[in-house]
């Protein structure tokens, strides 16, 4: 069956070509997270949508090869190339080695994939520390063949002599205009404002008083660490080809990172970087921005501690919009998403029983793919679910185990019972401790923050019990 998808490259819903080069495979590139704090639920969204596409692939009679980078290095907090190594200003700030939190964020970050059934088997996380000298060697050609430079502070990339610069997202217009006679305010030795660093020498290299860095390794321009760029294009021509099938990202990346990878990649290369582009839309937390300086994100642990909604609740949300949408994350919707998912768990285990054959199994595939494989219409697909749920039709449970090879939400499997968080109990303990003491202001007091929570508080011979609200 046909897949059709929405490419970034011509803006249109085009139907996805085979690769001559290995038919039946699917080369995916993700990029991953910056590790140098937890993953948030807008963050998230990216990885659903990735999963999203592989689901959908494997259904279709795909073999999926997919890699998610590990930033560990190199991303500076502004994509211009100014400002401080994320993770170095974090290990600064909290007193910690920068491996030592690369390597526990990791953890929390695969933690969370497996939270909301992303799958990752056959998935590779390389990590850019351990591909500099591949990062290197590519650096090293880009300047062989003329498309890099050196200034005083690292090695940059010259877009002025890559003419399909910014062709990605419309943006070269824009990049043109800054070209005419504008001045680099960030590094006056930059060619053109658009240049990006292939490889960032270390502040001591520049000034012997500076502080030194945690991370930094040898190379031909002196002792540095690589640009953020150039490590997606390093990784992912290794472990998929110098051709990717696919490559996502969220569209905040179409502007500057996937363009500067597409400038870099094929300047080496001489080939097509990625046949396909694929970005997923934002998410917004009461109508405002997901961001850390702002103090509105959320991570899937509180999810469950301050809303009592499970990862899978809020991937079925993720789900019901389409990936190319914004959409506005509030706690009706949270809760309204638990509910609803909830509901449609309960329905599907009072369905009829019935004896299923192959045909029926194949048909139901059919019946999904044709509706998934149109740019990936997971709301309509999560209708038709409840549609057949809803009629009660005699092959609705072969459908819903059909959808949910790519919806992912283990609708056969009963609905998954939360724990209740350290935070509630350790409020619990505190109203015993205060009902013994007939300290009834404070018991009156908790019993509302523990409410707060979404818990329901019940009072017994035995002390506090709470259960999650309905």
């Amino acid at each position: 069956m046909t897949i059709r998808l929405k490419n970034t490259a011509t803006k249109t819903v085009e139907e996805y070509r085979d690769n001559p080069v290995h038919p039946g495979v699917v080369h995916m590139y993700h990029c991953g997270p910056t590790v140098y704090q937890r993953a948030h639920v807008g963050n998230h969204r990216a990885f659903i949508f990735a999963d999203l596409i592989r689901r959908t692939f494997e259904l279709a009679g795909y073999d999926v090869r997919q890699v998610i980078n590990i930033t560990d290095v190199g991303h500076l907090t502004d994509d211009g190339d100014a400002g401080d190594d994320k993770l170095e200003r974090e290990a600064g700030k909290i007193g910690k080695r920068a491996t030592d939190i690369a390597r526990e964020i990791t953890e929390f970050f695969l933690h969370d994939l497996a939270q909301l059934h992303i799958k990752t088997d056959g998935t590779q996380f390389p990590r850019a520390t351990d591909h500099i000298a591949e990062q290197i060697e590519l650096i090293a050609s880009l300047e062989q063949k003329g498309f890099a430079y050196t200034t005083s502070d690292g090695v940059y990339f010259d877009t002025s002599k890559f003419e399909a610069y910014g062709l990605l997202g419309g943006v070269a217009e824009a990049i043109a205009q800054q070209r005419e006679g504008a001045r680099v305010a960030v590094n006056d030795e930059k060619r053109n404002p658009a240049d990006f660093a292939l490889w960032k020498l270390s502040p001591q290299q520049l000034d012997e008083r500076a502080p030194a860095r945690q991370q930094e390794w040898k190379s031909p321009w002196g002792v540095g660490f690589p640009g953020w760029h150039i490590e997606c294009s390093a990784m992912s021509m290794k472990y998929l080809g110098e051709t990717l099938d696919i490559h996502t990202g969220g569209i905040d990346h179409i502007a500057v990172h996937h363009n500067d990878e597409i400038a870099q990649s094929e300047a080496h290369t001489g080939k097509e970087f990625s046949r396909y582009w694929m970005h997923v839309n934002f998410i917004t937390i009461d109508g405002q921005k997901v961001s850390k300086s702002l103090g509105n994100t959320l991570t899937l642990d509180e999810l469950a501690t301050r809303f009592g909604v499970s990862p899978i609740a809020y991937r079925y949300w993720v789900l019901t919009g389409h990936y190319a949408s914004q959409m506005n994350l509030t706690e009706d919707a949270l809760r309204g998403a638990a509910t609803a998912l909830k509901r449609l768990k309960t329905a599907i285990t009072n369905l009829p029983p019935h004896e299923e054959s192959a045909h029926d199994r194949s048909d139901a595939r059919t019946a999904v793919l044709e509706l998934v494989s149109n740019d990936l219409d997971t709301p309509g697909l999560i209708a038709h679910v409840w549609k057949n749920v809803t009629e009660g039709t005699g092959w609705a449970r072969t459908y819903v185990a059909a959808a949910d090879e790519v919806l992912g939400l283990n609708l056969l499997v009963a609905d998954e019972i939360l724990p209740t968080p350290e935070n509630v109990l350790e409020l619990v303990c505190q109203r015993d401790e205060a009902r013994a003491a007939k300290d009834w202001a404070a018991s009156d007091r908790l019993r509302t923050e523990i409410e707060g929570f979404g818990f329901t508080v019940k009072d017994g011979p035995n002390g506090t019990s709470v259960e999650r609200s309905s």
